[in-house]
């Protein structure tokens, strides 16, 4: 092919997609995670297990099945005005998304605190002139001291998710609140915008679902094409198990994304775990549940083999028809 370069490299700058670090074995984040299982396959052990290894600073749940699964969830610390059990109310992602405002907000005027602060010390270690105002911000007069300002999360950027749990069919899921839903799910890493600084705090999303798609109130697809990572349980709907298969297998065939499910999930509660944004140094995008990286490379291998053992035999049937 004949070809004529020019100088006009792409430049993607210094920000990074997925901001914030995670332990080596751990997804990226922010995540949007789809978990899709039966009722009892084990979607919220599996997710409990991911979110509490993730390490968020403060989490929301979203779930009107929040006090059956009381015992599972009171292992995340979730604080109770953080808790929205009326899935119907539509209000709540409204309620959420300011207070994770309002955690940038906070950020951001400890930040600046902080710069106040320093220059205050600076100036009287050097015996320089201290503002009086200056001086009477930070001076406590009960303790007799200069106190430095504090921030709840140590002057750092907090990790922030929400978990919704049996929403199916519910207001968020229809309407308005679907409509929501779905731009909180494409803005999902700018919520909590650092309007001085720039950036922002970013929120992961878990979706806890009995169904992959339903007529109505189910899993849209501006919210499946935005997943970073599904936990898949196994499921008897061949339906559903297709249109999975055609939307999730990405970088492999058809085939051998069912081979892959069907090693991840035979044994009772296992799960296939794909990683659609893995880190560089992940052996594979797939995992039987999550401690365990299953290797494509073999698999895809005996799936060709398989083939060209097909196309010989059709070949030397058609050869012997013509003889």
């Amino acid at each position: 092919m004949l070809t004529k370069k020019v100088n006009f490299k792409i430049d993607v700058g210094k920000k990074k997609a997925f901001e914030y670090e995670t332990d080596t074995n751990l997804p990226k984040m922010h995540q949007l995670n789809l978990c899709i299982g039966k009722r009892g396959a084990g979607k919220t052990v599996s997710t409990i297990n991911l979110v509490e290894k993730m390490k968020y600073d403060r989490l929301f749940i979203v779930s009107c099945t929040m006090n059956s699964n009381r015992d599972l969830m009171s292992r995340l610390d979730v604080d109770d005005h953080d808790v929205y059990e009326d899935t119907d109310d539509i209000g709540l992602l409204d309620d959420i998304r300011k207070k994770i405002d309002e955690e940038a907000e906070e950020l951001e005027q400890y930040w600046e605190e902080l710069k106040r602060y320093n220059e205050l010390m600076k100036a009287i270690s050097s015996n320089k002139f201290v503002d009086d105002e200056l001086l009477l911000d930070f001076y406590n007069a009960d303790l007799d001291m200069i106190e430095k300002p504090t921030h709840k999360w140590d002057g750092r950027k907090a990790r922030l998710g929400i978990i919704f749990d049996d929403c199916l069919s519910s207001k968020i899921f229809v309407g308005k609140g679907i409509q929501k839903l779905n731009k909180l799910c494409v803005t999902h890493r700018h919520q909590g915008q650092l309007r001085r600084s720039g950036g922002a705090l970013g929120v992961s999303l878990y979706f806890l679902v009995q169904a992959y798609t339903t007529n109505t109130g189910g899993v849209s697809k501006t919210i499946r094409n935005n997943a970073t990572s599904v936990i898949l349980f196994k499921t008897k709907n061949e339906r559903e198990l297709k249109q999975i298969t055609e939307e999730l297998s990405g970088e492999v065939s058809p085939e051998l994304f069912l081979e892959v499910y069907n090693y991840a999930t035979n044994e009772p509660h296992s799960f296939l775990f794909i990683d659609l944004h893995r880190k560089a140094e992940h052996p594979s995008m797939f995992r039987k549940n999550f401690d365990e990286f299953i290797i494509t490379d073999d698999i895809q291998a005996v799936l060709d083999d398989k083939k060209s053992k097909e196309l010989h035999d059709k070949l030397n049937q058609k050869l012997d028809k013509a003889i």
